[in-house]
């Protein structure tokens, strides 16, 4: 003859819903033993004067060992009532004073086989919302009797496993916390940053035109910038350049200084009066307050008959924009002297012109790239930039160079990894030789 079992109340499937919730948010099950939950199963058995004792958390078909003292064998077991599974049910300690003869026990396999439990004493780990995780449990292959005192020392020790879990778990929120504050960071960060610079570079006829940003921090605006864009007269302008510090106060300086150089390009395009225009309205914006300065190269093209292009540059204590020649050459643009803009009462400029004959370009960075450590410790420099340069240029397809050139200098800010602490603006300026003619 066989009997149904009672229907589980609606209220009781809620409970156990609520308590297997719980269980999975603390990340009870599938976990490796550890020393802390060893050391507590010991305890408990020492205070006993027993032979095993365990920490254990209830799933909703199985008991997950998460510490098991003296008892051998897999870290868990079929959720079979009688011990734990029904420890786990209970408010109160639960206690089975001789296996043998308890109803309640009838069947266990930890009664019935090895290793033959007689007593059994447990205490339901329990969150400050009285949902029941497992338990703490102590077991004797002897009927007997605890004490009171044993009892409550096993509450304590159930206490402290809910301390423990509690801990573990503040830290897994605050880390997860974490991640999606620097998340969310990231992308503010990185909707602020792509609004600082163009979107992409213009056509320029006769000219190829290509630039990147490196961000060494994706959590922090950096101060970089750059633009290229057309003058009234046929010339184009570009320039770039470096804000002092970050965040929201370097975005608001980027700002205003890429609208002042745009607007100063307007008024005269002379280089030197451009950044001699821009320091005056970074002293006015200012006035008052900690100065507010950066460096910044300014440059018009103008285009020759012959397919080249004549560049006028100014610096500000920027480093020089290199020239790479059609015969693998480097050479850098100095406008060494150029001062600091913004920062200085009476500040000098310095001025130089090259020309860009078909097949070769101009590489203009900040000082991140320049700043970034190589693998012995040492700053690369201009001249291990400028020797880079050289002995790659081989890899400089004719075809595209602006490409192949931004790609090199890209390859090596990933070569140099964590070596590079700032965030790095590139912008290459390449003059594409003329298709050969049958």
């Amino acid at each position: 003859m066989t009997t149904t079992p009672p229907e589980v109340s609606p209220a009781r499937r809620v409970d156990e819903e609520a308590r297997l919730a719980a269980v999975h948010r603390y990340r009870a099950l599938d976990t490796a033993r550890d020393g802390t939950f060893d050391r507590i199963a010991a305890l408990a058995a020492r205070i006993f004067d027993a032979p095993m004792a365990t920490v254990t958390f209830v799933g909703s078909d199985r008991v997950w060992f998460k510490a098991a003292h003296g008892l051998a064998g897999p870290a868990q077991a079929a959720r079979v009532p009688g011990l734990c599974a029904s420890a786990v049910l209970q408010d109160e300690p639960y206690v089975i004073t001789d296996a043998r003869s308890d109803l309640r026990t009838l069947g266990n396999p930890l009664v019935e086989g090895d290793p033959g439990v007689r007593f059994y004493a447990a205490v339901p780990l329990t969150t400050a919302h009285g949902l029941r995780l497992g338990t703490v449990d102590v077991l004797d292959t002897v009927p007997r009797l605890p004490t009171d005192a044993q009892l409550d020392s096993l509450r304590d020790l159930a206490a402290l496993v809910m301390d423990e879990l509690e801990l573990r778990l503040s830290a897994v929120r605050t880390i997860a916390a974490e991640r999606e504050r620097r998340t969310e960071a990231e992308r503010l960060a990185g909707a602020l940053q792509r609004t600082l610079l163009p979107p992409t570079l213009p056509r320029v006829p006769g000219l190829r035109a290509a630039a990147a940003y490196h961000t060494a921090s994706p959590h922090e605006v950096g101060g970089d910038f750059y633009d290229l864009f057309p003058l009234d007269d046929g010339r184009w302008a570009f320039f770039m350049g470096d804000v002092c510090g970050k965040g929201a106060d370097a975005a608001a300086l980027t700002s205003l200084t890429r609208y002042a150089l745009r607007a100063a390009a307007i008024y005269d395009p002379d280089p030197c009066a451009v950044l001699a225009n821009l320091d005056l309205v970074l002293k006015g914006e200012y006035q008052g307050s900690d100065p507010r300065y950066c460096t910044a190269v300014f440059g018009v093209l103008q285009p020759v008959a012959d397919g080249s292009f004549t560049v006028t540059l100014a610096g500000g204590g920027h480093p020089p924009a290199l020239a790479l020649r059609a015969d693998g050459t480097v050479q850098p643009i100095s406008t060494m002297g150029g001062q600091l803009v913004g920062m200085l009462p009476d500040p000098r400029f310095v001025q130089a012109t090259t020309a860009l004959s078909p097949g070769e370009s101009l590489l203009l960075y900040t000082d991140g790239l320049t700043e970034a450590r190589t693998a012995d410790g040492s700053l690369l420099g201009e001249d291990g930039l400028a020797r880079y340069l050289t002995a790659t240029a081989a890899a400089r397809a004719a075809a595209d160079p602006q490409h192949a050139l931004l790609r090199r200098v890209q390859a090596l800010l990933d070569d140099l990894g964590e070596g590079v602490s700032d965030d790095t603006a590139l912008m290459v300026l390449s003059v594409p030789t003329p298709p050969a003619t049958s």
